[in-house]
């Protein structure tokens, strides 16, 4: 069967990729500019084809919790919000990073601090990559910087929370989060029964014979040891993840003499920005990172000693530049371009900031 492609906004795109994986739960609240992710699905009304339920609840802080119920009995289930919602969420995404559980979370990024404004920018990525709430957790990060790219990564975000038992997070703006562009749909995929949950996912609630009882799924450990023993634990397959999974493009680098490195929409900005700079005789590449974490480090470093300069390009006072820093480790100097509180910097503008500050 030929695949079926359609006019979507980013959100939207989401919200139909949803359905089609075999989603059982959506929980949210609503937020600008991710609202669409939501109304989408409750326009598509998917309990009435595939059996998935979607819920508007009270607060971020109840959509969490309820995602954490769900995945303790091993179902597949969802949220998204925007940054100040996402800060809601952070403990109970913190329970269920401790709990070893997998789930997804979408976070359609707009300007802040606090209640800022529905512009789009990229100011939390320290939020997502760095843990963000409490403890010693990483959250499995996607960048997507197409529309297409955001109907792809609710399949791969969720075969990755499964893989390795452990949430994962589409860190995506308001640019993509908005714009229309043809996406192909993944295929149906049929919802899991009770049956198949209790073979896959051994782990959940539901997962032993009832002559065993329940298993229960808790994140608190009083004995400090344990507890310890649990981080440690935690730390071996973080360890693991960044070995086996991490993603990124790369485009025009083999003859560069400076590269940009941007994620998400920041990234597409740059490949017209390298247009305009190659037009002009300075030779640009670019890095985008895909996955935020695991961070992409050896592949921005493999060009470390061959060029003069990398620019980071970011929607934000400077984030991701210090992972980019940490990956070269001083054997080239990193600069930051940014834009902050919901405005998009321009081709134009990037290439005078490259100009400035490497003084090409």
């Amino acid at each position: 069967m030929s695949e079926e492609v359609v006019l979507l906004k980013g959100n939207e795109a989401i919200a139909h990729a949803a359905i089609r994986y075999g989603v059982d739960g959506y929980f949210g609240y609503p937020i600008t500019p991710q609202s669409e992710i939501m109304e989408t699905l409750m326009s598509e009304a998917p309990w009435t084809t595939t059996g998935m339920v979607v819920l508007q609840a009270e607060s971020e802080v109840a959509s969490i919790n309820m995602v954490y119920g769900g995945a303790g009995c091993g179902k597949a289930v969802m949220t998204s919000s925007s940054s100040p919602g996402v800060s809601l969420m952070l403990e109970g995404v913190s329970y269920i990073a401790a709990g070893e559980l997998p789930c997804l979370i979408v976070n359609v990024m707009r300007g802040g601090p606090g209640l800022g404004t529905i512009q789009p920018s990229q100011a939390d990525y320290f939020q997502a990559v760095k843990g963000g709430g409490h403890g010693d957790y990483k959250l499995i990060t996607l960048a997507p910087a197409s529309v297409q790219e955001m109907s792809d990564f609710v399949v791969l975000g969720f075969d990755m929370a499964f893989k390795y038992q452990t949430p994962a997070m589409i860190l995506t703006d308001g640019v993509i989060g908005q714009m229309m562009e043809k996406v192909a749909l993944p295929p149906f995929k049929r919802r899991r029964t009770e049956k198949e949950i209790r073979e896959q996912c051994p782990w959940a609630t539901l997962g032993r014979p009832e002559s065993r009882g329940p298993n229960i799924i808790t994140t608190l450990e009083l004995d400090s040891y344990k507890m310890e023993e649990n981080n440690i634990r935690l730390q071996t397959k973080y360890a693991r993840i960044e070995k086996e999974f991490k993603l990124h493009e790369e485009i025009d680098c083999e003859d560069a003499d400076y590269i940009f490195v941007a994620f998400g929409s920041a990234a597409r900005i740059c490949q017209r920005a390298m247009e305009i700079a190659r037009s002009q005789g300075i030779k640009v590449g670019l890095i985008r990172p895909i996955t935020l974490w695991p961070f992409p480090s050896e592949a921005i470093d493999k060009y470390s000693t061959k060029i003069k300069g990398i620019l980071t390009v970011e929607m934000n006072a400077g984030q991701m530049v210090e992972d980019v820093r940490l990956a070269v480790n001083g054997k080239v100097d990193v600069k930051h371009f940014g834009r902050l509180g919901g405005i998009v910097p321009t081709p134009n503008e990037i290439v005078v900031a490259l100009k400035d500050k490497f003084n090409c």
